[in-house]
C-alpha cells in the first residue's frame, strides 16, 4: 500500500484542463488504401532557471495531445510560466501558472484521455496534468522522478496520458524536484519557496504535425485549484 504521504502526493497531481484537438491524416488517392501518416518524434528544449531539459513527443501514441502541447509551445504559453508543484520521488509539474503573480493563464478545450496508449508513467517521462475528470486535461504537464504506476490506467479506472520522455537534462529535473517547497503564495503545498521559472519552450526537431492555426477563443481562466486523484 502506498503511505499517507504518498497517497496524499497522488491526490495532488496535476490540474486543470483543456481541449483535444485533432491531427490530419494523410490523404490518399483513391485508387489507394488509406495509410496512416507517420508523425515524427518532436524534440522540444524546456528552458528553466535551472537549467535545460530536453523531451522527445510521440504523436503516434499520443496524437491528440502532442498536437494540443505543440499548439500551446507555437503560441509561447508557457514562456514564463511555473513549475508549481515539485515532490520528491514522485514529479514535478508546471506549464499552468504565471512567474508574473501566479495567475492562471487563459487555455482552449479540454483534451480527451490518452492513457490507454501503453506508454507508461516511468520516471523521466512526461504525462499530460489533469482533473479528477478523465477528460480534464489542458496545458499543465508533468515529469514523472520515479516510476508512478498508480498514475497508469487500470480496467477499472482511466490514468494520466504519457505523451513524450526526457532525452537529456533529467540530472535538471532531479534538483527541480528536490528544492525547498511548501506553502507559497497562492499554492497551498508542495509550491517551490523561490520560483522555478519555464522560461521558454522551443522547438529543436522538425514539427511534422499539421497544425490547425485558425484563431481560437481561449476560455477564461479557472479561479481556483482543483485536487486531482488518480481515480
Amino acid at each position: 500500500m502506498m503511505t499517507s504521504r504518498r497517497l496524499l502526493s497522488v491526490l495532488a497531481v496535476v490540474t486543470l484542463a483543456v481541449a483535444a484537438g485533432g491531427i490530419l491524416g494523410r490523404a490518399c488517392a483513391a485508387d489507394e488504401p488509406a495509410k496512416p501518416k507517420s508523425l515524427g518524434t518532436p524534440q522540444l528544449r524546456i528552458v528553466t532557471s535551472m537549467g535545460n531539459i530536453v523531451i522527445e513527443l510521440y504523436p503516434d501514441r499520443s496524437p491528440v495531445t502532442v498536437t494540443e502541447f505543440l499548439r500551446y509551445v507555437k503560441e509561447g504559453q508557457y514562456s514564463q510560466t511555473l513549475f508549481h508543484r515539485v515532490i520528491p520521488g514522485f514529479l514535478i509539474q508546471g506549464g499552468g501558472f504565471s512567474a508574473a503573480d501566479e495567475s492562471l493563464k487563459p487555455t482552449h478545450g479540454l483534451v480527451a484521455n490518452e492513457s490507454g496508449n501503453g506508454l507508461q508513467n516511468k520516471r523521466g517521462w512526461v504525462g499530460l496534468a489533469r482533473a479528477e475528470s478523465p477528460h480534464s486535461g489542458n496545458c499543465q504537464f508533468f515529469i514523472n522522478v520515479a516510476d508512478n504506476p498508480e498514475l497508469d490506467p487500470l480496467p477499472v479506472r482511466w490514468g494520466y496520458a504519457v505523451f513524450g520522455k526526457v532525452i537529456d537534462g533529467m540530472d535538471v529535473v532531479d534538483r527541480i524536484s528536490l528544492v525547498a517547497a511548501g506553502a507559497e503564495g497562492k499554492f497551498k503545498s508542495d509550491a517551490p519557496l523561490v520560483h522555478v521559472v519555464i522560461e521558454k519552450i522551443d522547438f529543436l526537431g522538425a514539427d511534422t504535425i499539421k497544425q490547425d492555426d485558425s484563431p481560437k477563443q481561449l476560455a477564461p481562466a479557472p479561479t481556483g485549484n482543483e485536487v486531482l486523484s488518480p481515480n
